[in-house]
């Protein structure tokens, strides 16, 4: 493998998923690091992070464990732990460990609420700040677009409220491998739909196709599509649902002459196949999603 190859990072990360989705499932099974059931607890996150976050606070509260909210670290208004929030602790997910974002959001955590750091770079500046740091090294990522920190990361998460990924990491073999079909290469737009937890997910695959092919990519709760975005749906154009079909959607869709993809595959290894898609659609382009258009691998902010 070499760096001429475009997206050759992104192309061997994107296919170990289901190698590292087992490595975690069997570290998070092994540790007790996360808050316990019933305490009520923020997930932070940027970019794919957040994503990751929404879906597991998601769910988290469906599973009865507590009261989860996900912010985009950003806007996360968690500096002062208000009463009113009165958060037990707080789960930061980044990829690097430096994004200015999370960094300062622990920083003015520090000392008053427990934060724990799920991480990619063991060495990074976040392990002095967190009070517990999980890390995921064998998951971390050379390509600036990520692929298989974020799923893992998540099934790490997800497994910690007795989620089995058995069939997903079996599901995620065949789907990181399959050859894409010309009408999936060719087509003009994508629209990524979820629900419950698989919400996320449709985001993190709209921001993923963006990211790695500059195209025009949206995404919604499943419900909301027809509250007025199904209204670009057309010919050369894909809806693509994560899980669960909202009755009557399918052939909704069907009318407009988009193409419709609900593959019955468990979520995270359908997303899988998404990086596959996504993979080659940038390489028929010319794009080399291991260093896309003004993007890097963290946000670092001068705030000199």
């Amino acid at each position: 493998m070499t760096e001429s190859v475009l997206g050759a990072y992104m192309d061997e990360e994107l296919s170990s998923q289901p190698q590292v989705w087992a490595q975690a499932q069997a570290q998070s099974r092994e540790e007790e690091l996360l808050p316990a059931k019933g305490q009520k607890i923020a997930v932070i996150g940027c970019g794919t992070s957040w994503f990751m976050a929404q879906s597991y606070a998601t769910a988290r509260e469906a599973a009865g464990h507590g009261v989860t909210d996900a912010f985009a670290a950003s806007e996360s208004f968690l500096a002062h732990n208000s009463p009113e929030r009165g958060y037990d602790a707080v789960i930061a997910i980044t990829r690097s460990g430096t994004t200015t974002e999370v960094l300062d959001v622990l920083t003015q955590l520090k000392g008053k609420v427990r934060t724990i750091a799920l991480i990619g770079d063991i060495n990074s500046p976040i392990v002095e700040l967190a009070d517990v740091v999980i890390g995921l090294p064998y998951a971390d990522e050379r390509s600036v677009v990520q692929t298989r920190f974020a799923t893992t990361a998540l099934v790490y998460l997800l497994s910690s409220l007795g989620e089995s990924f058995d069939l997903a990491i079996e599901q995620a073999k065949t789907a990181v491998s399959e050859p894409v079909d010309q009408e999936l290469l060719d087509a003009e737009q994508f629209t990524f739909l979820g629900r419950g937890w698989t919400v996320g997910l449709a985001h993190e695959a709209g921001l993923k196709m963006r990211e790695a092919v500059q195209g025009w990519t949206e995404s919604y709760p499943a419900m909301e599509y027809r509250h007025g975005p199904i209204s670009i749906a057309a010919p050369n154009r894909v809806t693509w649902l994560f899980g669960e079909e909202p009755e009557g959607l399918s052939g909704d869709v069907a009318k407009t002459g988009a193409r419709y993809i609900n593959s019955g595959l468990h979520p995270l290894a359908d997303l899988a196949r998404v990086h596959r898609v996504t993979l080659e659609r940038a390489r028929v382009r010319g794009l080399n999603p291991d260093l896309p258009r003004n993007l890097t691998r963290s946000v670092i902010l001068d705030e000199a």
